[in-house]
């Protein structure tokens, strides 16, 4: 596979990486094993932020570009689109702060309501709407 093609699929993954951290906790108002998964995660995506670290899935990427004989990004449709979002220009380590705050919050907010959820669902003697 051409070094170009796997920058392009390592870009999609932490873009999915990324999507998942964010939203991952929708899965687990279905999935009673998600947290199981998604928290791992978030806790990856938190930590690079808060730490200003660089994920490994960044420079595997640069590093097939340049094994490929890019100098940079091309227009191609994924980088052109893509890259903005998962490598946003003038990213600070006080915006990176931000990020990991909203994240941990939006997510924080989300499982709380997945738990009340749950927990209402679980009430006994709790009517279910159908008729007796």
């Amino acid at each position: 596979m051409p070094d170009s093609l796997l920058a392009d699929l390592v870009l999609i993954g932490h873009l999915g990486l990324i999507a998942f951290a964010v939203f991952g906790a929708f899965w687990a108002l279905r999935w009673s094993w998600a947290p199981l998964v998604h928290l791992p995660a978030l806790a990856w995506a938190a930590y690079i932020e808060l730490s200003a670290g660089v994920c490994p899935l960044t420079p595997l990427e640069n590093s097939l570009r340049q094994a490929a004989g890019e100098s940079g990004y091309s227009s191609s449709f994924i980088e052109h689109y893509l890259v903005p979002l998962v490598y946003p220009p003038g990213l600070t380590s006080g915006a990176q702060r931000w990020l990991a705050a909203s994240l941990l919050l939006l997510n924080g907010l989300f499982y709380a309501y997945v738990v009340a959820r749950r927990r209402a669902l679980r009430v006994p003697g709790r009517s279910t709407g159908a008729c007796t």
